[in-house]
């Protein structure tokens, strides 16, 4: 009934997308069905079905003040018992609320956002799971140089709002230079800075994952430091990224690095267009905050591991991918296997 129901809310939503007349007042909305399995030696295999819908609206009240709000809907096979099991980042079943924030534009070039949103640096899932929704408040400003180049800094403070209520906090950087933006072949550096602090809640609530954990605190404090390169083209008609990610934690004595390296070829998100990736990514036990990093992956630090995946767009709003994973975690023989498929719309 779950599986039935969530593919016609699916089909319904990405058929029902229509265009409206100018308003203050613009909706918005993703949906998601996933089918997963994943094989974790020693334990039976996990075989579940998910889905998520997300409903948002925005109300322009001003030209510079906008508002927004969205609603999360999530059913599964599972039960959220099982969340913390599973490594999960979101309930399997929950209805919560998803976004709710204030934008002040002081300029074309300067946002500032206060409220519950996605978080505005651009992060890689070594770091950053893009499903959480933290609540604070950012400065996102863009700075032209010369005729093609750019500069952008993002400063944020904010309770990241994990799985449990915690107390944790989080200070956020960002500070990217951008060449050639926008040309047929472009590059980007992006220097991150996160600190995380309060963070013994996560331990009592299960969170402390793969980092390592004493006395029920975490061993080490993180303060991560991130670098990223960025390369963007075109090969054979499809867009082309290559994205290398190099990342340390400041406040752990030792185990403290991770890198990763992503390949994507096309563009899924656009009708009748394949999309093509490869990612690989090695993080040392206290590289990252494990209860930080993206849940598509079963091992949130304390690993190594390769995710092949190929996607299509099945209009400008439905899209496929298919995913696996072969993960291992340091000082074990055997390999964690998981295969993702992804029914995705958005409107």
């Amino acid at each position: 009934m779950r599986a039935n129901s969530s593919w016609l809310l699916i089909a319904a939503l990405a058929t029902g997308v229509q265009a409206q007349e100018e308003s203050p007042w613009t909706t918005r909305g993703d949906a998601l069905l996933r089918a997963e399995t994943t094989d974790v030696p020693g334990r039976d295999s996990i075989d579940r079905l998910r889905s998520r819908l997300r409903l948002g609206v925005d109300y322009l009240a001003s030209d510079r003040i906008e508002f927004g709000g969205a609603l999360k809907l999530a059913v599964g096979s599972d039960s959220n018992s099982d969340n913390r099991r599973n490594l999960d980042n979101e309930r399997s079943n929950q209805v919560a609320l998803d976004e709710l924030w204030m934008r002040w534009h002081g300029s074309p070039d300067w946002v500032v956002t206060v409220g519950k949103d996605k978080l505005p640096l651009s992060l890689s899932p070594m770091l950053w799971d893009e499903d959480l929704r933290p609540i604070g408040i950012s400065s996102d400003s863009r700075i032209a140089i010369g005729d093609f180049d750019g500069m952008t800094v993002i400063v944020g403070y904010y309770a990241p709002d994990f799985l449990y209520e915690d107390q944790a906090r989080l200070a956020a950087l960002q500070v990217g230079y951008h060449f050639r933006d926008g040309a047929p072949w472009s590059a980007s550096a992006l220097l991150s800075y996160l600190h995380f602090d309060d963070l013994d809640e996560l331990v009592r609530e299960g969170l402390g994952r793969t980092n390592r954990v004493a006395n029920g605190r975490l061993v080490s404090d993180y303060e991560l430091l991130d670098l990223q390169l960025v390369g963007r083209g075109e090969w054979a008609d499809l867009p082309l990224e290559v994205r290398i990610d190099l990342s340390r934690n400041l406040g752990a004595r030792d185990q403290d690095e991770a890198a990763r390296i992503s390949l994507v070829l096309g563009d899924r998100r656009h009708a009748g267009q394949w999309e093509f990736g490869f990612a690989a990514q090695r993080m040392q036990r206290d590289a990252v905050l494990a209860a930080a990093s993206d849940d598509d992956w079963w091992f949130h630090s304390f690993a190594r591991g390769v995710m092949p995946w190929v996607g299509y767009g099945l209009s400008e709003h439905v899209n496929l991918r298919f995913a696996a994973f072969d993960e291992r975690r340091d000082g074990a023989n055997d390999s964690v296997s998981r295969y993702l498929f992804d029914l995705q719309a958005r409107w």
